[in-house]
């Protein structure tokens, strides 16, 4: 029994056994209910990670399947999500230097994401997504998804757009192009984008993505929706457009070469730091920087030189001589490949040829400067994936009553990064659309996933020509679809309202995700950053009030806030609202001796310590401090209302050596009798509550 109980611990997918046949069937239905909605969107969310379509196909086999089996949620359903894409690609533009290093990068992100979350899990360390607070989330949320909304607009045109440092410079240069939208993608995508809110209200169960896919694939293979051409600098009749062609391609290559040597002296310099001296390792970084800059110089003056080209408009030539430019031409430049061929386009675009076949597992390739280069944003990813997935499960088993694993869905979630990585994928997380579909479809086990990668895989293998005539602006609307629910500006009130620190984190996070974007994990980690700053404030000046007798209502309230007046000139209750440890011992200080110069004819203090819950050393060093200070002015100190851990503290500490135990005290009510007498006094505490359950039964009425 304990062996069987230890296999299942490593291998928990054997828990799904045995499974009766109508499980099985349950699970079925549900895992083709979801692989109707996953295989379109996958390949939208390959595109927002800056991947080729088909890329999303194989991030929706292997990683789906293993999250599931070594995941803790039967219902959460793994895959490409909107979010992480959009951080996949905001991580890898600035660093690949070929659409060949783009896909090596999107690997070995997704192998450090992985590996982070499979470390995590693996030593229990769940908590540390705490450290993305809910209104930091809020935050980035909202901001993300009018990022990737945007980050469609131009796919949704028609119109072309280049990739820069500025997120907010690129969509106020697709809004330029506005007058040059090409309609009949505009009238694609805003169709799809109609039909699938329609079926979402009127026809709720059918798979609107799907249905979405396959009208506007049979609609543009049957209108020939795709024109596009691939032609040589020489076939422009035009000579001013030729030269700009072999300039624009003369500067690419010189692009790539500089990035490619700065890429060598930066990995050189990392590499044999330890060994280089300290002025080679300065001129190596230096000449790196230098190289990068220039290459930016180049890449600036190459998209003015593109906007240019794709400004033109041109016809065949009427004695088919090759391209001339023409204001009335329907032909445009879309794009001018590598190897100086140019793509003229008169349609929209679509999907194009998917290879057909499983993706070839491999090692991803990477290098040290790479994986430095990608650590913060994988570790951010890691955090943020994670707590996305662990939400979405934990909403679903209230439903389902099922019990949730943390570390144990950490570990799935990393194990289907580490495979996304051998996949040739890019990081993946679990989805929170798919995951209602999963739950609502009746999904028992995780089996429904397995069945879900089976049909991914049928598809890669035999259903991948049907897929070329996608129009890209209809992959835009599902990405635009799917993100509509990710808007709440009523959760960002709500943190507002709740807690000024919260609101700022979450107002500060959204802004900073917009104003930095592409580079979206500096907005969040100014948020984390601004809640742990507002955490520690608030832990190094917790309240700290003197109290007073409210006459009517019989009780102790504080005497600054609920107008009361003080009991006593000679004895002053302060209560501490907080732990009393090294970050705050200073406001604490400062509390008890501004009570003091408030009551100059005080000969007691009373500390209410029903608010500290822990006390350090440092703690209690302070406190012994401040009771000589006070004996020194001929005042006593005495405390009340001690909680059982903060007691065993001060007592390993030898603490009564300085406060007598007779100082100690149940309550206030008591302590105030103790030095004032009982006439007039509250009775017995603030209130009438009873005593806590930790009251310790060998020491009286200490808490």
């Amino acid at each position: 029994m304990k062996g069987s109980m230890g296999v299942r611990r490593f291998l928990p997918f054997l828990n799904w056994f045995p499974m009766t046949r109508g499980q099985i069937r349950a699970d079925v239905v549900a895992g083709v209910t979801v692989a109707l909605v996953l295989i379109p969107q996958s390949m939208a969310y390959a595109q927002l990670a800056g991947m080729p379509a088909y890329y999303g196909l194989y991030a929706s086999f292997l990683p789906v399947m293993v999250a599931a089996m070594w995941g803790s949620s039967a219902q959460l359903a793994t895959g490409p999500v909107a979010i992480v894409g959009l951080m996949t690609s905001a991580a890898l533009m600035p660093l690949a230097q070929s659409p060949e290093h783009y896909v090596a990068l999107a690997a070995l992100l997704a192998l450090m994401v992985g590996i982070l979350q499979f470390s995590l899990g693996v030593f229990r360390l769940g908590a540390a997504v705490n450290l993305l607070s809910h209104p930091v989330l809020v935050g980035f949320t909202n901001a993300a998804a009018i990022i990737i909304a945007l980050s469609q607009l131009n796919k949704l045109l028609g119109v072309p757009t280049e990739r820069s440092d500025s997120f907010l410079k690129d969509i106020a240069g697709v809004l330029a192009q506005l007058p040059d939208t090409h309609w009949p993608t505009l009238a694609m995508g805003v169709g799809a984008l109609g039909l699938m809110i329609w079926m979402r209200r009127k026809l709720p169960k059918w798979p609107n993505v799907l249905v979405a896919v396959a009208v506007t694939t049979a609609i543009s293979w049957a209108i020939g929706f795709e024109q596009r051409r691939e032609v040589a600098a020489e076939a422009f009749v035009d000579e001013p457009v030729r030269a700009m062609v072999a300039a624009y391609h003369e500067t690419a290559k010189e692009i790539g070469k500089r990035k490619e040597i700065a890429a060598q002296k930066n990995a050189q310099a990392r590499e044999q730091e330890a060994t280089l001296a300290a002025a080679e390792h300065l001129r190596l970084t230096q000449e790196a920087q230098r190289l990068m800059i220039e290459a930016e110089i180049l890449a600036q003056e190459n998209r003015a030189r593109l906007a240019e080209l794709r400004a033109l408009r041109f016809a065949p030539h009427a004695e088919g001589m090759g391209w001339i430019q023409n204001t009335g031409g329907e032909w445009r430049i879309e794009r001018v490949r590598r190897n100086g061929m140019v793509v003229l386009t008169a349609g929209g675009e679509v999907v194009g040829t998917i290879p057909r076949g499983l993706p070839e597992l491999k090692v991803p390739h990477f290098s040290w400067s790479d994986m430095v280069s990608l650590l913060s944003s994988a570790a951010v990813i890691a955090l943020l994936a994670f707590m996305e997935a662990i939400s979405i499960a934990k909403a679903m088993a209230i439903k389902t009553r099922a019990k949730i694993d943390p570390n144990q869905e950490l570990i799935g979630q990393g194990l289907a990064n580490v495979v996304a990585a051998f996949s040739q994928a890019f990081p993946v997380s679990g989805s929170f659309s798919r995951s209602a579909v999963n739950l609502s479809a009746g999904a028992v086990t995780g089996f429904s996933s397995v069945v879900t990668a089976g049909l991914v895989v049928v598809t890669l293998l035999f259903l991948t020509p049907l897929l070329y005539h996608l129009p890209q602006s209809v992959l835009a609307a599902v990405i635009m679809m799917a993100v509509l629910g990710l808007v709440n500006v009523r959760a960002l009130v709500h943190a507002w309202q709740t807690h000024r620190h919260d609101g700022i984190a979450a107002v500060a996070t959204f802004v900073a995700t917009l104003a930095f974007a592409p580079h979206l994990d500096l907005g969040i980690l100014l948020g984390v950053a601004l809640s742990l700053g507002f955490f520690l404030q608030r832990r190094m000046r917790p309240r700290a009030v003197v109290l007073g007798r409210h006459a009517e209502e019989n009780r102790w309230a504080g005497l600054d806030v609920a107008g009361v007046t003080a009991a006593s000139e000679a004895v002053v209750p302060v209560r501490f609202d907080g732990a009393l440890i090294f970050l705050n011992i200073t406001h604490f200080e400062e509390a008890i001796f501004e009570a003091l110069q408030r009551f100059p004819k005080s000969r007691a203090i009373i500390l209410v310590a029903d608010g500290i819950n822990e006390i350090d050393a440092s703690g209690e060093e302070k406190l012994r401090e401040i009771a000589n200070r006070l004996a020194e002015q001929g005042v006593e100190l005495h405390l009340a209302e001690v909680k059982r851990q903060v007691l065993e503290v001060l007592e390993r500490a030898h603490f009564s050596e300085v406060v007598p135990k007779a100082r100690f005290h149940a309550d206030l009510g008591r302590a105030w009798e103790a030095l004032v007498g009982g006439a007039g006094s509250p009775a017995q505490g603030r209130d009438s509550s009873p005593p806590k359950e930790d009251v310790p039964p060998a020491t009286e009425g200490v808490r």
